[in-house]
Protein backbone atom coordinates (compact mmCIF):
# COMPACT_ATOMS: atom_id res chain seq x y z
CA UNK A 1 0.00 0.00 0.00
CA UNK A 2 1.26 3.49 -0.89
CA UNK A 3 2.41 5.65 2.04
CA UNK A 4 2.12 2.61 4.31
CA UNK A 5 4.25 4.21 7.04
CA UNK A 6 1.87 7.14 7.40
CA UNK A 7 -1.20 4.92 7.45
CA UNK A 8 0.49 2.50 9.86
CA UNK A 9 0.77 5.31 12.44
CA UNK A 10 -2.90 6.15 11.94
CA UNK A 11 -3.97 2.54 12.47
CA UNK A 12 -1.91 2.20 15.65
CA UNK A 13 -3.41 5.45 16.96
CA UNK A 14 -6.90 4.21 16.06
CA UNK A 15 -6.30 0.95 17.94
CA UNK A 16 -5.21 2.80 21.09
CA UNK A 17 -8.18 5.17 20.88
CA UNK A 18 -10.74 2.39 20.43
CA UNK A 19 -9.19 0.32 23.23
CA UNK A 20 -9.84 3.20 25.62
CA UNK A 21 -13.27 4.01 24.20
CA UNK A 22 -14.90 0.57 24.38
CA UNK A 23 -15.08 -2.16 27.09
CA UNK A 24 -12.61 -5.02 26.96
CA UNK A 25 -13.31 -7.42 24.10
CA UNK A 26 -14.21 -11.01 24.88
CA UNK A 27 -12.52 -13.16 22.25
CA UNK A 28 -14.84 -15.46 20.28
CA UNK A 29 -13.75 -18.94 19.22
CA UNK A 30 -15.86 -21.45 17.30
CA UNK A 31 -15.10 -25.05 18.16
CA UNK A 32 -16.65 -26.34 14.94
CA UNK A 33 -15.34 -24.85 11.71
CA UNK A 34 -18.77 -25.03 10.06
CA UNK A 35 -20.15 -22.68 12.76
CA UNK A 36 -17.43 -20.16 11.88
CA UNK A 37 -18.71 -20.24 8.29
CA UNK A 38 -22.44 -19.82 8.89
CA UNK A 39 -22.04 -17.08 11.50
CA UNK A 40 -20.20 -14.55 9.26
CA UNK A 41 -22.63 -15.09 6.38
CA UNK A 42 -25.32 -13.62 8.62
CA UNK A 43 -22.97 -11.23 10.44
CA UNK A 44 -21.81 -9.60 7.21
CA UNK A 45 -25.30 -8.08 6.82
CA UNK A 46 -26.57 -7.93 10.42
CA UNK A 47 -25.28 -6.55 13.71
CA UNK A 48 -23.51 -9.07 15.93
CA UNK A 49 -26.31 -8.91 18.51
CA UNK A 50 -28.93 -9.73 15.89
CA UNK A 51 -26.67 -12.39 14.36
CA UNK A 52 -26.40 -14.18 17.73
CA UNK A 53 -30.20 -14.25 17.94
CA UNK A 54 -30.58 -15.54 14.37
CA UNK A 55 -28.00 -18.30 14.83
CA UNK A 56 -29.89 -19.51 17.93
CA UNK A 57 -33.16 -19.52 15.97
CA UNK A 58 -31.59 -21.51 13.11
CA UNK A 59 -30.16 -24.05 15.57
CA UNK A 60 -33.54 -24.44 17.29
CA UNK A 61 -35.62 -24.64 14.11
CA UNK A 62 -33.50 -27.02 12.01
CA UNK A 63 -32.41 -30.49 13.11
CA UNK A 64 -28.79 -29.79 12.13
CA UNK A 65 -26.82 -27.88 9.49
CA UNK A 66 -27.50 -30.62 6.94
CA UNK A 67 -31.23 -30.08 7.49
CA UNK A 68 -30.57 -26.37 6.89
CA UNK A 69 -28.70 -27.25 3.69
CA UNK A 70 -31.68 -29.04 2.10
CA UNK A 71 -34.27 -26.47 3.21
CA UNK A 72 -35.96 -24.02 0.88
CA UNK A 73 -34.70 -20.45 0.93
CA UNK A 74 -38.20 -19.19 1.76
CA UNK A 75 -38.29 -21.40 4.84
CA UNK A 76 -34.93 -20.03 6.02
CA UNK A 77 -36.10 -16.46 5.43
CA UNK A 78 -39.05 -17.06 7.76
CA UNK A 79 -36.60 -17.94 10.53
CA UNK A 80 -34.41 -14.95 9.71
CA UNK A 81 -37.34 -12.55 10.03
CA UNK A 82 -38.84 -10.30 7.35
CA UNK A 83 -38.69 -11.28 3.68
CA UNK A 84 -36.28 -8.71 2.27
CA UNK A 85 -33.57 -8.80 -0.43
CA UNK A 86 -30.99 -9.01 2.40
CA UNK A 87 -32.57 -11.98 4.21
CA UNK A 88 -33.17 -13.78 0.91
CA UNK A 89 -29.54 -13.24 -0.10
CA UNK A 90 -28.38 -14.64 3.27
CA UNK A 91 -30.60 -17.70 2.88
CA UNK A 92 -29.39 -18.41 -0.66
CA UNK A 93 -25.74 -17.89 0.33
CA UNK A 94 -26.02 -20.27 3.31
CA UNK A 95 -27.51 -23.07 1.21
CA UNK A 96 -24.97 -22.47 -1.58
CA UNK A 97 -22.05 -22.75 0.85
CA UNK A 98 -23.45 -25.78 2.68
CA UNK A 99 -24.10 -27.57 -0.62
CA UNK A 100 -20.58 -26.69 -1.76
CA UNK A 101 -19.14 -28.21 1.43
CA UNK A 102 -21.30 -31.32 1.07
CA UNK A 103 -20.28 -31.83 -2.56
CA UNK A 104 -16.60 -31.52 -1.67
CA UNK A 105 -16.45 -33.46 1.62
CA UNK A 106 -19.61 -35.63 1.32
CA UNK A 107 -20.82 -34.28 4.66
CA UNK A 108 -21.62 -30.91 6.19
CA UNK A 109 -18.39 -30.60 8.14
CA UNK A 110 -15.07 -28.84 7.75
CA UNK A 111 -13.18 -30.45 10.63
CA UNK A 112 -10.77 -31.91 8.08
CA UNK A 113 -9.33 -28.41 7.63
CA UNK A 114 -7.91 -28.51 11.15
CA UNK A 115 -5.53 -31.27 10.08
CA UNK A 116 -3.91 -29.34 7.27
CA UNK A 117 -1.86 -26.12 7.29
CA UNK A 118 -3.45 -22.70 7.57
CA UNK A 119 -2.60 -21.70 4.01
CA UNK A 120 -4.12 -24.88 2.46
CA UNK A 121 -7.13 -24.41 4.73
CA UNK A 122 -7.60 -20.85 3.47
CA UNK A 123 -7.32 -22.02 -0.14
CA UNK A 124 -9.89 -24.74 0.52
CA UNK A 125 -12.33 -22.22 2.01
CA UNK A 126 -11.89 -19.85 -0.93
CA UNK A 127 -12.84 -22.62 -3.36
CA UNK A 128 -16.23 -23.18 -1.73
CA UNK A 129 -19.03 -21.52 -3.71
CA UNK A 130 -20.53 -18.55 -1.90
CA UNK A 131 -17.72 -17.77 0.53
CA UNK A 132 -16.65 -14.12 0.58
CA UNK A 133 -13.35 -12.69 1.82
CA UNK A 134 -15.06 -11.70 5.06
CA UNK A 135 -16.38 -15.24 5.63
CA UNK A 136 -12.99 -16.82 4.92
CA UNK A 137 -11.06 -14.40 7.14
CA UNK A 138 -13.56 -14.71 9.98
CA UNK A 139 -13.36 -18.50 9.86
CA UNK A 140 -9.55 -18.42 9.85
CA UNK A 141 -9.47 -16.01 12.79
CA UNK A 142 -12.07 -17.63 15.03
CA UNK A 143 -11.75 -21.35 14.31
CA UNK A 144 -8.53 -22.24 12.50
CA UNK A 145 -6.00 -20.14 14.41
CA UNK A 146 -5.12 -18.06 11.38
CA UNK A 147 -4.05 -14.43 11.31
CA UNK A 148 -6.56 -12.25 9.48
CA UNK A 149 -8.62 -9.10 10.00
CA UNK A 150 -12.17 -9.75 8.72
CA UNK A 151 -13.70 -6.64 7.15
CA UNK A 152 -17.36 -5.96 6.42
CA UNK A 153 -18.30 -3.42 3.74
CA UNK A 154 -19.17 -0.93 6.46
CA UNK A 155 -15.76 -1.35 8.14
CA UNK A 156 -13.98 -0.70 4.84
CA UNK A 157 -16.11 2.41 4.22
CA UNK A 158 -15.23 3.66 7.71
CA UNK A 159 -11.50 3.23 7.06
CA UNK A 160 -11.70 5.04 3.73
CA UNK A 161 -13.95 7.86 4.94
CA UNK A 162 -11.60 8.60 7.84
CA UNK A 163 -8.47 8.53 5.68
CA UNK A 164 -7.06 5.54 7.58
CA UNK A 165 -6.03 3.66 4.44
CA UNK A 166 -4.91 4.65 0.97
CA UNK A 167 -7.99 5.59 -1.10
CA UNK A 168 -6.61 3.68 -4.10
CA UNK A 169 -6.18 0.41 -2.15
CA UNK A 170 -8.70 -2.36 -2.88
CA UNK A 171 -10.37 -4.55 -0.23
CA UNK A 172 -7.70 -7.26 -0.45
CA UNK A 173 -4.85 -4.78 -0.05
CA UNK A 174 -6.55 -3.16 2.94
CA UNK A 175 -7.02 -6.53 4.66
CA UNK A 176 -3.41 -7.50 4.03
CA UNK A 177 -2.16 -4.12 5.27
CA UNK A 178 -4.12 -4.36 8.54
CA UNK A 179 -2.89 -7.91 9.17
CA UNK A 180 0.68 -6.58 9.01
CA UNK A 181 -0.06 -3.76 11.47
CA UNK A 182 -1.95 -5.83 14.05
CA UNK A 183 -0.34 -8.87 15.69
CA UNK A 184 -2.05 -12.26 15.59
CA UNK A 185 -2.85 -12.22 19.32
CA UNK A 186 -4.62 -8.85 18.93
CA UNK A 187 -6.37 -9.71 15.67
CA UNK A 188 -9.82 -10.47 17.07
CA UNK A 189 -9.77 -7.54 19.49
CA UNK A 190 -8.93 -5.08 16.71
CA UNK A 191 -11.61 -6.58 14.45
CA UNK A 192 -14.25 -6.32 17.20
CA UNK A 193 -13.30 -2.74 18.14
CA UNK A 194 -13.17 -1.52 14.55
CA UNK A 195 -16.52 -3.15 13.85
CA UNK A 196 -18.17 -1.50 16.85
CA UNK A 197 -16.83 1.88 15.82
CA UNK A 198 -17.88 1.48 12.18
CA UNK A 199 -21.41 0.53 13.27
CA UNK A 200 -21.76 3.40 15.75
CA UNK A 201 -24.41 6.06 15.12
CA UNK A 202 -21.76 8.73 14.56
CA UNK A 203 -19.98 6.65 11.91
CA UNK A 204 -23.26 5.89 10.12
CA UNK A 205 -24.15 9.59 9.96
CA UNK A 206 -20.72 10.45 8.57
CA UNK A 207 -20.98 7.82 5.84
CA UNK A 208 -24.52 8.96 4.98
CA UNK A 209 -23.44 12.61 4.80
CA UNK A 210 -20.51 11.79 2.53
CA UNK A 211 -22.72 9.70 0.24
CA UNK A 212 -25.24 12.57 0.04
CA UNK A 213 -22.50 15.06 -0.88
CA UNK A 214 -21.26 12.77 -3.65
CA UNK A 215 -24.78 12.43 -5.08
CA UNK A 216 -25.29 16.21 -5.03
CA UNK A 217 -21.94 16.74 -6.72
CA UNK A 218 -22.84 14.28 -9.49
CA UNK A 219 -26.23 15.95 -9.96
CA UNK A 220 -24.62 19.40 -10.30
CA UNK A 221 -22.13 18.07 -12.83
CA UNK A 222 -24.91 16.55 -14.93
CA UNK A 223 -26.93 19.77 -14.78
CA UNK A 224 -23.96 21.86 -15.93
CA UNK A 225 -23.30 19.46 -18.80
CA UNK A 226 -26.93 19.63 -19.96
CA UNK A 227 -26.90 23.46 -19.79
CA UNK A 228 -23.74 23.68 -21.91
CA UNK A 229 -25.21 21.28 -24.47
CA UNK A 230 -28.39 23.38 -24.79
CA UNK A 231 -26.38 26.59 -25.33
CA UNK A 232 -24.31 24.98 -28.08
CA UNK A 233 -27.45 23.74 -29.80
CA UNK A 234 -29.04 27.21 -29.68
CA UNK A 235 -25.99 28.87 -31.20
CA UNK A 236 -25.96 26.40 -34.11
CA UNK A 237 -29.61 27.13 -34.87
CA UNK A 238 -28.96 30.90 -35.05
CA UNK A 239 -26.04 30.39 -37.40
Amino acid sequence: MKNSKDYSKKIQKLYRTLSRKYPKVQKVSHEKVIDAIIYPVVSAEMSEKRTDSIIRKLADFFVDWNDLRVSRAEEIVEVLGKDTPVTMDIALTITMILNGIFNEYHKVSLEALKKIGKRPAKQALEKIDGTSRFVVDYCLLTSLGGHAIPLTDRMIKYLRNNDLVNPDADDQQIGGFLAKQISAKNGYEFYALLRRESESTKAKKKIKAKTTRKKKSKTKTKTKTKTKTKKKTTRRKKA
